[in-house]
């Protein structure tokens, strides 16, 4: 009984195995690749179009966050509860080693230097002054204060 199963799997009998067109998984094949290139090219054009509406700090450029002020000279939330840190000095941009998107000048040479992020206000409206600012200490691998 096993010879006759082999046999018959051999010859092709009973329409165990059979034959694909070649034409059609051909078509089909390239319907998918062309529907796979389409949704590759959509993402990477939603994803292009959306990144050019935000600053370099992810939140949208000129809006100020609830609760929150903007002017010459004061931009911000007043929340001494979660922002207990303070640092003053002068505001330049750049961080340190891919960490901060800007930094304060200190007395006290490169090592009192502090680095910052900001996601409440755009730190670029006062690059060059003077300033003192409240925020959050994080973890960071380079910076010695971010």
């Amino acid at each position: 009984m096993a010879q006759e199963l082999i046999s018959n799997v051999q010859s092709g009998g009973r329409g165990l195995l059979k034959k694909f067109s070649s034409s059609r998984s051909s078509q089909e094949g390239k319907k998918l690749l062309l529907i796979g290139l389409l949704v590759v090219l959509a993402g990477v054009t939603s994803g292009w179009v959306l990144s050019g509406r935000r600053g370099s700090s992810g939140a949208p450029t000129g809006v100020v966050v609830p609760g929150g002020k903007s002017g010459p000279s004061e931009a911000g939330v007043a929340d001494e509860l979660t922002f207990r840190d303070s640092a003053e000095g002068l505001l330049v941009e750049g961080g340190i080693e891919g960490e901060g998107t800007h930094h304060l000048v200190r007395e006290g040479g490169e090592q009192k230097y502090v680095y910052l992020t900001s996601t409440v206000i755009d730190l670029q409206s006062f690059v060059g002054k003077k300033v003192q600012l409240w925020g959050e200490t994080i973890a960071a691998s380079s910076a010695p204060w971010l």
